[in-house]
């Protein structure tokens, strides 16, 4: 889904109504309104995003943290069909950026955060199977893949890998609705994931979902090289390596909607440059991963350098992450 399609987004202040501990260093929160009305619709794979106070983050972290506070997207893992909550889980990463501690040391039951949301850019498209992959909080996305893979009576199964069966959220949930389709590969005691066993030989009319840490999805990807384009669709929650920008220099940026041409020097996002203008933009991630700055493009080419678009997406060459993408032309015209 790209920017030009993409549905108005809706910004709540939802209330945390139960917050569960579901694995070492992981914890739920199930959030709702606060009239118990509906929330938006949403399909599996999507994100949605929580703007948090900024106050406690770290002084001088990266990211986004500044008066507005803080801007973390989290995957929802509940169920598209229950119209009335949404549950995200987040993993405490002591080296993150602030984003999870807040989660984890702030947020109560009873409490109220604003929520933006929901967007997807890991779909899940129409197959006759499944291989679903998951690397310790990358289950996340995943759980309710298997709820519309199940309902729709494909076949499926969920290799599920992490440090030890204490730190994977949801295992026993998944385990009791679904039996031994749920394969639990704590690493501890069955080393890493068999994917030489799991992808070595393609399967017709398979499509294979990842989902974890960045050596795993490496890894599934050169295991996948053997099978059919478009076969592998895969979610980073953090950037994966990028090469160096095509062009070294300045270009230029038309922004076709105020008609004003920015310059956009080395060292500067696109992001950065249309933000320091006045321009309003969402944000989220700033590194490419989440989708929230997509932006059209209505001409010139661009150097892509997300970690979301697929090959397809990219030669379309119609929208752009201006948090890390850049110009592979002199000049870029955005629908800005």
């Amino acid at each position: 889904m790209t920017g030009t399609d993409r549905a108005p987004e809706a910004e709540l202040d939802l209330v945390v109504t139960r917050r569960t501990d579901e694995a070492d260093g992981v914890v739920s929160l199930v959030l709702r309104r606060p009239d118990g009305g509906d929330l938006p619709v949403w399909e599996p794979g999507a994100h949605v995003d929580l703007l948090l106070d900024g106050r406690d983050a770290a002084a001088g972290a990266s990211g986004h943290a500044g008066p507005e506070g803080l801007t973390r997207p989290y995957s929802l893992c509940s169920s598209p069909g229950d119209r009335g909550t949404w549950r995200i889980a987040v993993l405490r990463e002591p080296a993150g950026r602030g984003g999870s501690a807040h989660v984890h040391d702030r947020l109560a039951e009873g409490d109220t955060v604003r929520v933006r949301g929901p967007r997807n850019h890991f779909e899940l498209a129409p197959s006759p199977a499944y291989l679903f992959l998951a690397g310790g909080i990358g289950i996340t996305p995943l759980v309710p893949m298997v709820e519309e893979a199940e309902r729709h009576g494909r076949t499926w199964e969920l290799v599920y890998g992490g440090r030890a069966l204490g730190s994977m959220a949801f295992r026993e949930e998944l385990r009791g609705r679904y039996g031994d389709r749920v394969r639990p590969w704590p690493e501890e005691t069955h080393g890493l994931l068999d994917l030489d066993t799991l992808l070595g030989t393609p399967r017709p009319g398979t499509l294979v979902y990842c989902c974890g840490p960045e050596p795993l999805l490496k890894a599934v990807e050169e295991a996948c090289r053997k099978w059919p384009e478009g076969a592998l669709r895969v979610e980073r929650f953090t950037p994966g390596e990028r090469t160096a920008p095509v062009r070294d220099g300045t270009f230029e940026i038309d922004l076709a909607r105020t008609g004003r041409t920015l310059a956009v020097p080395p060292g500067r996002s696109v992001l950065d440059v249309v933000e320091a203008a006045g321009v309003e933009v969402l944000t989220s991630c700033r590194e490419g991963t989440c989708g929230t700055c997509e932006t059209e493009v209505l001409a010139g080419e661009v150097d892509h350098r997300d970690s979301l678009l697929t090959p397809a997406e990219r030669a379309a060459n119609d929208t752009m992450m201006i948090c890390v993408s850049r110009a592979a032309c002199p000049k870029l015209v955005l629908d800005l």
